[in-house]
């Protein structure tokens, strides 16, 4: 039979193929081999099952806010090394190879914005640097474009993907937690908005601020949600976790999480929310 006629099989991930890396992606839910291109015009999602890729601040904005819209702010923002902390390597260290591999200053990207017309501050997390964690300048950043919010009267919206505290700046960065929650509640007192969307993962000192104190809170699907990681929860407790704990599906079961949204379907289930939640909009697009 003619190697044309033959009939053909999607890519399976036990396929022993060198593919290379920017071409092809390796699904994290069914494990189908799937085409870069067809993810990115899918959003990062991954179209077989729906699985949700980590994706980067740039794409988010892309993906939330209208074209052309974002002005970035503070992001000249750096961390320095107040401890002159050193496990494996020292701290600065990572920093430093960190920004040069990212181009980027930290975990945090913030700015302004419009969202289907609606102005909007918004801060999307980065988890490839130093795993999302919440130093003093990701901190910093977030109270800032909260109290920005605050000043021209938007309403704000936090994408969160963390893995918590960073504990290379120890006392000073779980500051930020106070910090940050203490701007949410002024943005509470004044009528503006908040929306934060928890994407996988959001852990740690994150989840215990700013990530779970949204007027809403959506999530992505299956996004890992949680203080203490499941693993450490098993050792402590000494028993088995239930299927699917510390997932979204488990979260809006349990009344954490207000609603499980598809990544494709984020900005349109946002702008429904702030057009129902906050009066300001009809003025401004007035």
């Amino acid at each position: 039979m003619a190697w044309f006629r033959k009939p053909k099989q999607p890519l399976k991930s036990s396929d022993k193929r060198d593919l290379p890396s920017d071409v092809f992606e390796k699904c994290g839910g069914c494990g189908e081999i799937v085409y870069g291109e067809r993810l990115a015009q899918n959003a990062q999602v991954c179209p077989e099952c729906g699985f949700h890729f980590r994706v980067p601040p740039d794409l988010y904005l892309d993906l939330l806010l209208d074209p052309g819209t974002f002005q970035e702010r503070d992001g000249d923002l750096k961390s320095v090394d107040p401890l002159e902390f050193e496990d494996l390597k020292p701290y600065g260290t990572r920093l430093e190879a960190a920004e040069k591999k990212l181009g980027t200053r930290d975990g945090v990207v913030v700015g302004e914005g419009t969202l289907d017309g609606i102005p909007v501050c918004i801060g999307v997390m980065d988890f490839r640097f130093l795993g999302g964690s919440m130093g003093s300048v990701v901190g910093e950043k977030v109270a800032r474009i909260g109290r920005t919010a605050l000043d021209l009267g938007k309403p704000l919206i936090i994408l969160s993907a963390s893995g918590g505290a960073r504990m290379q700046e120890g006392i000073y960065s779980l500051m930020q937690l106070a910090k940050t929650s203490a701007v949410l509640a002024r943005l509470h007192e004044a009528g503006l908005p908040f929306i934060s969307i928890l994407t996988d993962p959001t852990t740690g000192g994150t989840t215990a601020s700013f990530a779970m104190l949204g007027d809403v809170n959506l999530a992505e699907p299956k996004a890992l949600i949680g203080f203490a990681g499941p693993r450490v929860i098993e050792e402590t407790i000494k028993q088995g976790l239930p299927e699917g704990f510390q997932r979204s599906e488990f979260l809006l079961e349990h009344g954490m999480v207000d609603k499980v949204v598809d990544r494709r379907e984020m900005k349109d289930t946002v702008a429904i929310l702030l057009r129902h939640m906050w009066a300001g909009w009809e003025e401004d697009e007035g």
